[in-house]
């Protein structure tokens, strides 16, 4: 079958959080315009919703690689071989200042990533980079093989990671240079209260006294004196507490890994999404 842009445009709209929270309140409308609007009803009769959104996700697949398919396939294809261990956790949509980050994953060091597909202009990539190694150990960009030579020498101390939309596999390409030094300021943005008090606590002891007034401007002035090896691991320590729920990597149904990261759904969010998606279309 042949495919129009608009059609394929359309389509990706149904791989969306606004569009995920409907389903799971048994809302299919969307999907059911869409089978009208594309004479695909008589077509899908007796199939679940789940079916028609398996089949739609490998036609983004081939035809139309915009960023929730290329952030889906990192997750399932590189990310999940570079977990390590148990307490390593990935954020989808990092804010980092003005900029919000992919992805961004916290083991044993911080690394962020920046998705640039085939449909993406490149006017605000150097803010954000500019942003993300104020904060990260490593920072990548992720581009499809047809952008290499666009993005290779961007910025020479930014990793790239490649995507081959024929074979659907991701390489190496430039491996990030390592970033050892944190703008405690921008640090102060991205931590809650708990954390910048708690990191402020771990390294000093005890904190001194303070009330909600006064207290980011006291433990941003304590985090500032913390030296900069001490500082990265207790932002470590401090993200991965956070209530993520990285339990996705699902072999079945893989198309919806990314946007249940994206939920931060937990176990059971996940089951009763897949479970009402095997509703057949009408």
């Amino acid at each position: 079958m042949s495919f129009t842009s608009n059609q394929l445009r359309d389509f990706s709209t149904l791989f969306s959080r606004s569009e995920v929270n409907r389903w799971l309140k048994g809302d299919f409308d969307s999907i059911d315009i869409k089978l009208e609007r594309y004479n695909l009803t008589e077509q899908n009769k007796g199939n679940s919703y789940l079916k028609f959104l398996r089949n739609t996700y490998r036609i983004l697949e081939k035809n139309y690689p915009n960023e929730y398919v290329l952030k889906n396939e990192f997750l399932n294809k590189w990310l999940k071989k570079e977990l390590g261990t148990n307490n390593s956790v990935i954020f989808n949509e990092f804010r980092i200042g003005k900029a919000i980050a992919d992805l961004a994953m916290f083991n044993g060091v911080s690394k962020v990533f920046e998705i640039k597909t085939i449909l993406d202009k490149e006017y605000r990539l150097s803010n954000q980079l500019q942003e993300y190694k104020k904060i990260f150990n490593e920072v990548y960009i992720i581009v499809p093989n047809l952008l290499l030579s666009k993005y290779s020498n961007y910025d020479t101390s930014v990793g790239i990671i490649s995507f081959d939309s024929n074979s659907k596999k991701f390489g190496l390409i430039r491996k990030a240079g390592r970033i050892n030094k944190i703008d405690s300021n921008t640090l102060m943005e991205v931590l809650h209260t708990k954390e910048y008090k708690e990191i402020s606590k771990a390294y000093f002891g005890q904190l001194p006294e303070m009330n909600s007034f006064n207290q980011f401007e006291i433990c941003k002035n304590l985090i500032s004196k913390i030296p900069q090896k001490d500082l990265n691991n207790l932002f470590l320590t401090a993200m991965k507490r956070r209530n993520i729920n990285n339990l996705f990597f699902n072999k079945l149904n893989s198309e919806f890994n990314q946007i249940c990261l994206s939920l931060n759904f937990k176990k059971q969010e996940r089951d009763n999404l897949i479970n009402g998606l095997k509703t057949n279309t009408i």
